[in-house]
């Protein structure tokens, strides 16, 4: 093994740091970092299990724990007895943080957090680049934790990211995919206050031989006319948008504090199909919120349907000490659990039949470096029948006729 060992748990911001981390490490064969995230409970559960498989696999390693959890709740990292050091998000891009000292916690204040973002960036490992251009949340929603474990809301530079996109595709690699906390509140930190739908179209301009743009997660509210002419008509901006919806219920939208009514989200959608009737939707729903009762449950059930969700992340509401949901009164952990086995169960089917309706297609597809599975524009994932092998085809784009579903992918065999 050489270099670094990097665990990377939660989003996709978390893969590209995890690059960076590689890089502040540098070549430390002897050391493994849980790049941890707190978005539930049970994430922060699997950060722990990873940390004790990993001194169980390599019982020599320094083990280093940084991410959203260990910027959040330190102390219970640093208690464990495989942990060698516990990192803040501020200092986990550091090389200094790395070389071994006495300290069993490197944690600041990340609202104090004052230094120039720069991007960081999936590299050559990956067939797709994932490049950071936001980091941190001013908003408040009442379950979320992550403002604690990120900070404030930051920017890069267009001119840092325009760069980081040429560098990626002059790696060969053909899509890549802007990455944030609150990635829709890009720019007011910046000269000019750039907003993202600016950020994008610099983009584009400036890289003209990147096949392949896509966006992370963006609060639909957030999607103001200049973002949305790009989704619905640039043919570069990919078909497929993740939004961070959490509810379809009106009451329950303000309890979480979003700044979206059930009605905007639909709305929204309803104009992106029709400019752009091939765009896929995905959401985040959140399920058993405090106080759900089971007529504004049945309002987020209905929210799949309403937005044509065939990319649903359902999550069942998980109480993180410090917010303002936890305090609210709770429903039943059993409830909550029913609840989102409902929603996913909803939108597995949603999803089974937005596949089949593929099949026969002809879909464009980005070869992962596996050499065997890709995704198509709409971000559907496509299993290859191989008539080519598996070597000639990684990190390539090709059009794939699609022969049948497997499971929760596409089939399909090369042209």
């Amino acid at each position: 093994m050489s270099g670094v060992e990097v665990i990377n748990f939660g989003c996709r911001l978390n893969i590209a740091e995890g690059e960076a981390i590689r890089l502040a490490a540098g070549e430390r064969d002897d050391l493994i970092v849980i790049n941890s995230c707190a978005v539930t409970k049970e994430a922060e559960r699997q950060a722990r299990q990873a940390i004790r498989r990993a001194a169980k696999r390599r019982p020599d390693a320094r083990i280093i724990v940084t991410g959203c959890a260990a910027q959040i709740a330190p102390d219970g990292f640093e208690a464990m007895p495989e942990v060698s050091l516990v990192i803040g998000n501020s200092e986990k891009r550091a090389p200094i943080s790395y070389v071994p000292n006495l300290a069993r916690a490197l944690v600041g204040d990340i609202f104090q957090t004052k230094a120039a973002l720069h991007p960081v960036t999936s590299g050559a490992g990956h067939a797709r680049a994932f490049i950071e251009v936001q980091n941190g949340c001013d908003h408040r929603c009442t379950f979320c934790i992550i403002p604690y474990g990120r900070g404030n809301s930051r920017s890069v530079p267009a001119g840092l990211v325009i760069d980081a996109v040429k560098a990626a595709v002059d790696r060969g690699q053909q899509e890549v995919i802007l990455t944030g906390v609150d990635l829709t509140s890009y720019g007011p930190d910046l000269p000019g206050s750039p907003t993202l739908g600016a950020l994008v179209e610099r983009i584009l301009a400036h890289v003209p031989h990147l096949r392949r743009l896509r966006l992370s997660s963006m609060d639909s509210i957030e999607i103001d006319d200049r973002l949305f002419g790009l989704l619905s008509g640039e043919p570069r901006m990919m078909p497929h948008v993740h939004l961070s919806l959490q509810h379809g219920d009106d009451m329950i939208l303000k309890r979480m504090k979003r700044r979206h009514s059930r009605a905007q989200a639909v709305a929204l959608i309803e104009r992106l199909k029709a400019k752009r009737p091939e765009i896929s939707i995905g959401a985040d729903i959140i399920a058993g919120f405090p106080t759900e009762s089971e007529a504004m449950f049945e309002n987020s059930l209905k929210l799949l349907d309403d937005c044509d969700i065939v990319l649903g992340h359902i999550f069942p509401f998980s109480p993180r000490a410090g917010t303002p949901a936890a305090r609210m009164p709770q429903l039943e952990r059993s409830l909550i659990k029913e609840r989102a086995e409902r929603l996913r169960s909803a939108a597995d089917a949603r999803k089974s039949t937005w596949l089949q309706s593929m099949v026969g297609s002809v879909q464009n597809v980005l070869i992962e470096l596996d050499g065997q599975t890709g995704h198509a524009e709409n971000f559907a994932t496509v299993s290859l029948d191989h008539a080519v092998p598996a070597s000639n085809m990684r990190g390539t784009m090709t059009d794939v006729h699609i022969t049948g579903v497997d499971g929760t992918r596409l089939r399909g065999s090369t042209l």
